[in-house]
């Protein structure tokens, strides 16, 4: 039995942290750049890194990576209003929490060491290099879930992506949509309860699922 009633898991990009945009331009140049579907920055929302490289020449992999780095390294990682006051409700009321993210670990470290106050607040953490399968698969999740020691089915997600909305319905989670990516209509077909951002979020308003 788990330790813990309830526990909350988050996506980062778009959930916690306001990069989404800042992603878009720098995979929609390089997806321009190879000649890519116009739609390739939206496509890949929730998919890991090498996932992402498969589609670009197995030669100017290496390169794109490493642009990717120094892309993330000036990015400044804001925070979205709401989410450090929901953050430390869980932690006075002893709700376990983790961040399920398709970044990977070299992100992390850029992003935690501009903002240790969101790391401080997190229990958990699962990154693209922990799951063999990107989101849609809900391995994240569920893996996120075993760490904060809380039983899947008694979990909240919380996604913007459609990919990452289907991998918290698909895990067994209850999912909390967040429409900073995607329309609100789309997200609401996936998800339990739909929010236009993380302001006002609080426990009271996610035990109505």
């Amino acid at each position: 039995m788990s330790r813990h009633d309830i526990g909350i898991l988050f996506d980062l990009d778009g959930v916690l942290v306001d990069s989404e945009g800042e992603y878009t331009k720098f995979w929609g140049g390089m997806g321009e750049r190879y000649g890519l579907v116009s739609t390739f920055a939206a496509d890949i929302k929730g998919t890991t890194i090498g996932e992402i490289l498969l589609n670009f020449p197995e030669t100017d992999r290496e390169w794109i990576l490493g642009e990717l780095h120094a892309f993330e390294s000036h990015m400044q990682y804001p925070v979205y209003p709401g989410v450090m006051d929901f953050l430390r409700e869980l932690k006075s009321a002893g709700v376990p929490s983790a961040i399920v993210t398709s970044s990977d670990n070299v992100k992390m470290d850029l992003l935690f060491s501009k903002r240790p106050d969101l790391r401080d607040m997190i229990d958990a953490l699962v990154t693209g290099s922990m799951v063999t399968h990107s989101k849609p698969h809900p391995e994240g999740y569920l893996r996120g879930a075993e760490l904060i020691d809380v039983a899947i089915e008694d979990c909240y997600v919380f996604e913007d992506s459609l990919q990452g909305l289907q991998a918290g319905r698909s895990s067994g989670a209850r999912v909390i949509g967040i429409a900073t990516t995607n329309p609100r209509h789309k997200v609401s077909e996936i998800a339990d309860m739909t929010l236009d951002s993380m302001d006002g979020v609080t426990l009271a308003v996610i035990s109505k699922v």
